[in-house]
């Protein structure tokens, strides 16, 4: 009985999305059946902005997509971002910038990347590649058991000095690499 009361609630909903002049079970010519999604925002730049305000660029290595990606963010991420990477530069010399998978990823020649960021409605977070080893742990684990996560926003000022000792020890330590 149950499995005819499925069928029947399923029917009827079918039978709701759809046009008079289309046949039972068929959605009308032009109608879809998906739920409406939210255009996609674009920033000031010209630039999709995904989930979250998470700008949509191409990847490609050195500090030109990077800086493209900051660029992009809004408000307060825009001026997060720029703080930060400033911070990274500063603390790892001739570090290797690239954008992969919409972020930004900052590495060390040979030594794979270290830190990758990301951003979220309320935050950006910052991905420990190797977080697992660095002290005292960044404050977010993850499912992976070796990432950590960090997470900076507008509400509270971030801890300069604890980043810059992670970013350090990151840097120092063998990273992620490709395929691994």
């Amino acid at each position: 009985m149950a499995a005819t009361t499925n069928t029947t609630t399923k029917t009827t909903r079918v039978q709701k999305s759809t046009s008079k002049t289309a046949a039972p079970g068929k959605v009308a010519a032009g109608k879809k059946r998906t739920a409406s999604r939210t255009p996609p925002r674009s920033s000031s730049k010209g630039v999709r902005l995904l989930a979250g305000g998470n700008p949509q660029i191409a990847k490609g290595e050195g500090d030109t997509p990077v800086q493209a990606y900051i660029a992009a963010l809004t408000g307060w991420k825009r001026d997060l971002a720029e703080q930060l990477d400033q911070l990274i530069t500063q603390v790892v010399p001739g570090v290797q910038k690239a954008v992969k998978w919409n972020s930004p990823f900052y590495g060390v020649d040979g030594g794979g990347w270290f830190l990758g960021v990301h951003a979220y409605t309320r935050y950006l977070k910052l991905n420990f590649f190797k977080g697992s080893e660095l002290r005292p742990l960044p404050p977010v684990s993850s499912a992976s058991g070796e990432v950590r996560y960090v997470h900076l926003s507008d509400q509270e000022p971030f801890d300069t000095v604890q980043l810059t000792d992670w970013i350090r020890q990151a840097a120092a330590i063998p990273g992620w690499k490709m395929g691994q």
